[in-house]
Order: structure tokens, then C-alpha cells, then sequence
């Protein structure tokens, strides 16, 4: 018996595809570790048992009665829980908000129906901050989630059910979305991988929208390899989405997992001395200068460099992102779908009052900075020099990466922090957003990995960030310093063992072995 905890996703999905594993056997395994592991953690709003195991049947049958299994997907097989803000047919889509109560979507997004296409099995919708607005995943109306890792600390957020999913190993892999950094952050926090892609390269169709122009789903796991091989599954250019952007006329297209390469021998990665600042954590900054050395060691170039204008990024990200929201979410009025009040008179009463009842306060404080800074008097002052600053921003980086091939970055200023401690100071939660909301703002692609663990036991997170289309180059750094790295978690504690990274490297190997080519696979 095959003990399919210890495989990754696309172990995993080897072992389903040779016959070593059953489809409906690692789908109720996964439940199994949800009704254990999810009472104390709240991953999980909804579970589609059902549904998740008649797809496990029909996988298996068509896994039965093919003639050339190494033709199959990879990822055949393999089960995923989706983000809350993602639409599934006739599922509930709350963005685990009051106001979308009862609402069920009527067609599923292009990036769940493209990892079903590659045999992945949707178990369930998973935890997130209200509508993706916070950065802890406490705002749900279902509660917050709590980090596997150490339960009394936060998840980080917004997409805070995803990464404890896959840390708890109740799921091999999920799908979240990052606006200013809901993919990133919570991976650190949480010991997990998780990719932000360029802008466009995933589709947005059937993502309910905070922030238009920011907002781009993503895949996490706990391994690169996994993580690269989903995002090679869901990328890919859609007509649904008018963001969406054809990377074929591309250099580097959509082939992702030919840029899992150990060497980073030449490569030229840059440490923003902005970054390492007073406000940063000592252990998370010696932890950049010990990844430095590891990457030294390993051949690449590896200098601090003055990026500017860091100061600017917070306030130029909740400018727009709270105008773009102000906008997106005015169509949650008790109408068409949802939440309505049950007390009122006439019209405008039903609308006040359905808001005021169906939003929570992170959401309602958002709607109200957004609607400020776009009103008469306020829109120049405010949005317009918003757009100028990103726009400014976005010149750094560029000058940035005429000179590197990657930027070496924390993820957040400090480790997890204590459930209720970020709510009871929005601004200083804000601030913590400092060394994520960039790459949105500019629309580059990053990934964030466990590098080590504090003294109290938490993960520490890095990220590697790059120039627009330029995931190779963020994945090689990622997947030569997870080769150096090897994090063991254990009952809620933290080991690092293995300086060498052998059994990390093994694992992650595995999972490349397990790979066999994406391309070639073709739909499930």
C-alpha cells in the first residue's frame, strides 16, 4: 500500500496513471484528512464529495481503457481545492462575504476548467479574506483560517485556505489569486510554494474581481516543480478575457517546466538595499543574506542595488486597488444574486441596508477609500497620481532588469503573526503588503518559497521576482535554492535539517521524473 502522503502532485499523479494508485482512493483519502485535519485549521467553506468522485470514476475509466498511459496528463488524477472567489458551475461562489450568500455560479472559470482538462478533481472551495481584501485571512464570514504550521498564528491572506490546505497536506495543490501578493505572502507564512505569474498569462475569466488591472490566479503546492507544472496547465491565452495576453508571439511562450534547471551558474540577481530596511525582521533579513550565499555558491552574481520609490508602492497599490473595488463591487446590491436584506420599504432602503448588512468592515472601509479618491475634487489629487507613481514604479523596474536577471526579495516584514493582532491596526496590516503589492503594480511575475524557519518555529519565505515573461528565470533561482533547502514540518514544529538539500532535492526530482511533458499530455 502505497503511503500517498509522502508523494508530491505529480508523484502522485505517476502513481495513478501506472496503477500503483486508485483515482477514487487518493480523492477520499483527501476528505479523509479534511474531516481530521480542517475542525482546528478552516481550510475548507465547501466540499463537492460527489462531484469529486464521480470525476475520480470517470478519470479512472479513461485511465483504464488507454492504450498509452505515458500520454495522459501528469497532473491526471490528481485532486485540487480552488480559491472562493473562483466560479464553479452550480457551486457556491461566496468570496466567503454574507452578501453572496446562497449564490451559485452559472458556468466555471477558464482556470479551474483548464486544471480539470489536465485531470486534476476539484475537492472543494477554500477559505479567504472577504472579497481578497486583507492579508491574514480573517475577514471571512466563515471564520478565520489558522496556520497549520502553528495554529495560533494566521495563515496570511487573502488566499490564506489555499496555502493551509497544502501545508496540512489535506490537498497536493490549489489555486489561488494574488492582487498584491494573496499568493506569496500566505506561502511564506505557511511553508508552501506559490507562483504570481505575468499579468495575463492566466485567464481572469469567472475570477470575481477586487481589482481589475491587479488581480491573476496562480498556482500553490509544496514543491516548485508542482507548482511550475500546474501553472504550465492553466496558462494559456482565452478570448473571455480581454487582459489575456497570447504568449506564443512570445520568447518564452508557455513552456515552463524547461526552466527547472539546478544551474543558475552566470545568473545576475539583485538585493533591493531598500528592502533591507529598519522595518524588516533581523532573522528574515540574515535569511536574504544567507539565500545570497547559497546562490553564490551555486555560480550566480548576487549584489545589492537602490531600487527608489519604495515608499510610494503602498499608498499608489491602495489607491488603485480601493478604486478599482469601489467599482467592481458596487453590482453586490441584493438585485441579481445573493444576499438581500429582509427589512425595508422601497428601493434605495433594500440597497443601504443589504450592503451595510452583507459586507464586512475591511470590505465597506475599502469601498469607501475607493469611492473617495475617484469623486469630483479628489480624482487628481489622489487616483491620477496614483497612476503616475505606479507608472514611476514601473521605470525603477525596468531599470532594475536592464542589469538582472532576477530580484532576490522578502515576502513580508516578519513571520505569522498572532490571530487578531493585524485586525486591531489596518494600516500597520497595509504596511505589510510593502515587498508584494510592486510586482502587481507592474505586472511581473514572482514566486515565493520557504528558505528556514524562525526561533519560534515559523517559516520564513522568500521570493524571486522578474521581468514580465521572464518566469525562467524566477523559477531556476526558485528551484536552485529549494535544492539547497530542506524543511522538515513536524507537529506543529518547524526542523530544518539537510544542508545540502539532498532528501529536498530527491523530492523535488521525483516530482520532475514524475513529469512527462505537459505538452505532450494533451487533455485528461
Amino acid at each position: 500500500m502505497i503511503d500517498t502522503g509522502k508523494l508530491t502532485a505529480l508523484e502522485l499523479g505517476q502513481a495513478i496513471r501506472e496503477g500503483r494508485v486508485k483515482v477514487r482512493d487518493a480523492v477520499l483519502e483527501c476528505y479523509e484528512k479534511i474531516e481530521k485535519e480542517d475542525p482546528d485549521i478552516n481550510a475548507f467553506v465547501y466540499l463537492s464529495k460527489d462531484k469529486a468522485l464521480e470525476k475520480a470514476d470517470q478519470i479512472q475509466k479513461m485511465i483504464d481503457e488507454c492504450g498509452d498511459r505515458d500520454k495522459l496528463s501528469p497532473l491526471a488524477g490528481v485532486p485540487v481545492a480552488i480559491k472562493d472567489n473562483m466560479c464553479i458551475e452550480d457551486e457556491p461562489t461566496t468570496c466567503c462575504s454574507k452578501i453572496l450568500d446562497g449564490f451559485k455560479s452559472t458556468f466555471t472559470s477558464t482556470a479551474v476548467l483548464k486544471a480539470e482538462q489536465a485531470g486534476m478533481i476539484v475537492i472543494g472551495k477554500t477559505n479567504m479574506d472577504e472579497f481578497a481584501m486583507g492579508s491574514t485571512t480573517e475577514t471571512s464570514c466563515f471564520g478565520p483560517c489558522r496556520n497549520p504550521r502553528n495554529k495560533a498564528h494566521v495563515t496570511g491572506g487573502s488566499s490564506g485556505g489555499s496555502c493551509a490546505a497544502v501545508a496540512s497536506g489535506m490537498v497536493k495543490a490549489a489555486l489561488g489569486s494574488d492582487t498584491g501578493g494573496s499568493i506569496r505572502q500566505p506561502s511564506a507564512y505557511c511553508g508552501v510554494v506559490g507562483i504570481k505569474p505575468t499579468y495575463g498569462t492566466v485567464s481572469r475569466s469567472g475570477l470575481i474581481a477586487y481589482a481589475s488591472s491587479l488581480d491573476q490566479i496562480g498556482p500553490i503546492a509544496d514543491n516548485v516543480t508542482d507548482a511550475v507544472a500546474i501553472l504550465q496547465a492553466i496558462a494559456g491565452h482565452d478570448e473571455k478575457d480581454a487582459t489575456s495576453i497570447d504568449r506564443n508571439c512570445t520568447a518564452t511562450g508557455y513552456d515552463f517546466m524547461s526552466a527547472l534547471k539546478l544551474d543558475v551558474q552566470g545568473m545576475k540577481i539583485g538585493i533591493p538595499k531598500d528592502y533591507i530596511s529598519a522595518g524588516l525582521d533581523k532573522e528574515i533579513a540574515d535569511k536574504i543574506h544567507e539565500t545570497a550565499d547559497i546562490l553564490k555558491s551555486r555560480g550566480a552574481i548576487v549584489e545589492e542595488f537602490d531600487l527608489g520609490l519604495v515608499e510610494y508602492a503602498i499608498p499608489a497599490y491602495y489607491i488603485i486597488a480601493c478604486a478599482e473595488a469601489s467599482s467592481n463591487l458596487e453590482r453586490f446590491d441584493g438585485v441579481k444574486y445573493g444576499y438581500r436584506t429582509k427589512d425595508y420599504h422601497e428601493l434605495h432602503e433594500m440597497y443601504k441596508k443589504t450592503r451595510s448588512e452583507g459586507f464586512g468592515s475591511e470590505v465597506k472601509r475599502r469601498i469607501m477609500l475607493g469611492s473617495f479618491v475617484l469623486s469630483s475634487g479628489y480624482y487628481d489629487a489622489y487616483y491620477l497620481k496614483a497612476l503616475r507613481t505606479k507608472a514611476l514604479i514601473k521605470k525603477a523596474f525596468d531599470k532594475a532588469f536592464s542589469e538582472y536577471d532576477a530580484i532576490l526579495s522578502p515576502v513580508a516584514p516578519t513571520t505569522a503573526p498572532l490571530l487578531g493582532k493585524s485586525l486591531t491596526d489596518p494600516i500597520k496590516m497595509y504596511l505589510s503588503d510593502v515587498y508584494t503589492v510592486s510586482v502587481n503594480l507592474c505586472s511581473l511575475p514572482s514566486i515565493s518559497l520557504p528558505a528556514g524557519i524562525s526561533s519560534d518555529g515559523l517559516p520564513i519565505g522568500v521570493q524571486f521576482i522578474g521581468n514580465v515573461f521572464r518566469e525562467d528565470n524566477i523559477i531556476r533561482a526558485a528551484r536552485a535554492l529549494e535544492d539547497a533547502v530542506h524543511l522538515n514540518f513536524v507537529n506543529d514544529k518547524t526542523v530544518l535539517s539537510g544542508s545540502d538539500g539532498s532528501e529536498n532535492g530527491k523530492r523535488a526530482d521525483g516530482s520532475k521524473k514524475a513529469f512527462n511533458d505537459i505538452e505532450k499530455g494533451g487533455a485528461a
